[in-house]
């Protein structure tokens, strides 16, 4: 417990995933690095949709209206996540010892 425990406070502030691509794929990678977000019991900061912007060339990303917005509505609820989870360490959940469970006996 206690390597899990430092890890999480070690880490443990506020992340969000984003993903820029020229194509396909971006969802895919979206939902990896979420996955290992979550696994260690980071918060995570969501958007209004998923946080990928598109582009093939330099600077073309930015030109992506709804990617844009989206970046934008990440950065708002960041700050905001950020001003309400500023709490000292007593003020984190209490994390249980890891459990595994095998299915095959």
């Amino acid at each position: 417990m206690a390597r899990s425990k430092r890890r999480h406070r070690r880490t443990g502030g506020r992340i969000a995933s984003v993903v820029v691509c020229r194509r396909g794929g971006a969802s895919a990678a979206f939902d990896r690095l979420n996955k290992y977000f979550t696994m260690t019991n980071m918060p995570l900061v969501s958007s209004q949709y998923w946080n990928m912007v598109y582009g093939q060339t330099p600077g073309q990303a930015a030109l992506d209206e709804e990617g844009m917005q989206t970046m934008r509505t990440l950065a708002r609820n960041m700050a905001w996540m950020l001003r309400k989870l500023n709490v000292s360490e007593e003020g984190h959940p209490q994390l249980e010892s890891p459990l595994r469970t095998n299915f095959i006996r």
